[in-house]
């Protein structure tokens, strides 16, 4: 008689992958590396294989896998106590890092709502917008994504991840990202920030009259690692509130350090009438937030807005140790490994074909990958996307020991987002390693 396999035991990365097609509703897996453990920018396998991690679990572990002064912090509070919901009972931790968040978000940010998730944290934002301006229409970027609940899937600017799920939110319109390499008003010339002034046509044609907030990333992660122009959210801002909107500045993917800057808003000199923000901001402890000003923030009354495990004193403890670490260094890091690391991918550009262009803020660089001897790609400027190009540059990566990114709307685009604590010769690797594998391609 043969014995049944033992549930408690894994028998190698096969076993792990097995359960997840048979008990886990598909998800994405194309970097496709069971973890065993992690530590700093490092993940090993359950077979021994060790990588270096260079997407740090979608710009989330950013001081690092398995941070020392975080774990402790988080099992300390283990000790005390785990749950008991913020929205019912006061917390020490809670109360503490509301106030760091007001210190360390900009201009007068003050009150922050705590949930569990970055996409809780934008619908929480719409929510106090709408409550606040008393208005409902909300405008979004295109190419934007903003999380996959259905009234944040509104928002997000990309049909493959709203097929067959048509959102909730219908007063949501969308204008042209600032996509400088595919500018659809610039035609590839010089920027000249139309895209901005484009917002004002849009709340003209598209919408009621009725603007409660306009929703915006910093630096487009999902989208393709798209950097804005200088002037160009300070001119949304001034758009957005010439029509008594809100500006939301999304950086769920680009806070805590990740651009150089403890928030990406910081490089631009705008202060957000609400920010949301998560992934970052516990290093992998399940925990969002959206800050708001005062006068916004009161706006909500009792009731208005609850989460059951938001504010998890747990994981707001591991937020707490996450700033300290970001602040003794790290963010420093990520600025300084990010003008290195943006330099050396220049020089891919120059180098490949392939490489249609080159982008980013601190450790947040994307490489986009083109067919340079293909047709006008989208919007009629710059070669066509080479999406397949850019899945086979990720295995050869992966063969060679690096887990990097790959996505961007036209799935054309590697995505360095590694631990901020990364090293130049990590970096140096990984850049390395990207060369070879874009000489192979391009052969």
């Amino acid at each position: 008689m043969t014995s049944e396999p033992d549930r408690d035991t894994v028998d190698g990365n096969d076993d792990v992958v097995g359960r997840y097609d048979d008990y886990v509703m598909p998800i994405w897996k194309s970097l496709n590396v069971p973890v065993k453990r992690a530590s700093n920018c490092t993940v090993e396998d359950y077979e021994g294989n060790e990588y270096l991690d260079v997407f740090s679990g979608i710009s989330v572990t950013n001081v690092g896998h398995n941070n020392e002064a975080v774990v402790e912090a988080a099992k300390a509070q283990l000790d005390e106590f785990v749950h008991g919901c913020s929205y019912v009972h006061p917390s020490e931790q809670v109360a503490r890092l509301g106030e760091r968040l007001a210190e360390i978000t900009p201009g007068d940010l003050q009150k922050s709502f705590f949930c569990n998730s970055g996409t809780e944290a934008v619908e929480g934002a719409i929510k106090l917008a709408r409550k606040y301006t008393g208005s409902k229409e909300v405008l979004a970027l295109e190419m934007a994504f903003h999380g996959r609940t259905l009234g944040s899937l509104a928002l997000t600017g990309n049909k493959a991840y709203k097929s067959e799920m048509a959102p909730t939110i219908n007063d949501v319109a969308h204008v042209a990202p600032p996509y400088a390499y595919r500018c659809q008003m610039c035609s590839g010339g010089p920027c000249s920030c139309a895209c901005a002034d484009d917002l004002e046509r849009v709340i003209g044609t598209h919408t009621s009259g009725d603007l409660a907030a306009v929703v915006v990333e910093p630096v487009m992660g999902e989208g393709g690692i798209i950097v804005p122009p200088n002037g160009w959210l300070e001119r949304v801002k001034e758009i957005t509130h010439d029509h008594g909107g809100l500006l939301i500045v999304d950086e769920v993917q680009t806070g805590y350090g990740r651009t150089g800057e403890m928030f990406a808003t910081e490089h631009f000199d705008v202060v957000p009438d609400i920010l949301p923000q998560a992934k970052g901001i516990a290093n992998g402890m399940p925990l969002g937030a959206f800050t708001a000003s005062a006068e916004v923030a009161d706006a909500f009354e009792a009731g208005d807005h609850l989460s059951t495990f938001g504010g998890n004193p747990v994981a707001c403890a591991a937020a707490l140790a996450t700033i300290d670490e970001l602040e003794d260094g790290i963010v420093e890091n990520a600025r300084e490994q990010g003008a290195w690391l943006s330099e050396r991918l220049a020089d891919l550009e120059a180098e490949f074909d392939v490489v249609g262009d080159t982008r980013g803020l601190g450790l947040m660089q994307g490489v986009e990958l083109v067919d340079p001897d293909g047709d006008t790609g989208p919007m009629g400027v710059a070669p066509e996307p080479a999406p397949k190009v850019a899945k086979q540059v990720g295995n050869r990566l992966k063969e060679s020991g690096i887990i990097i990114g790959v996505g961007g709307y036209h799935k054309n685009v590697m995505r360095f987002q590694p631990p901020l604590t990364i090293s130049r010769d990590q970096l140096s690797r990984a850049v390395d390693s990207l060369h070879d594998a874009l000489a192979e391609v391009e052969t």
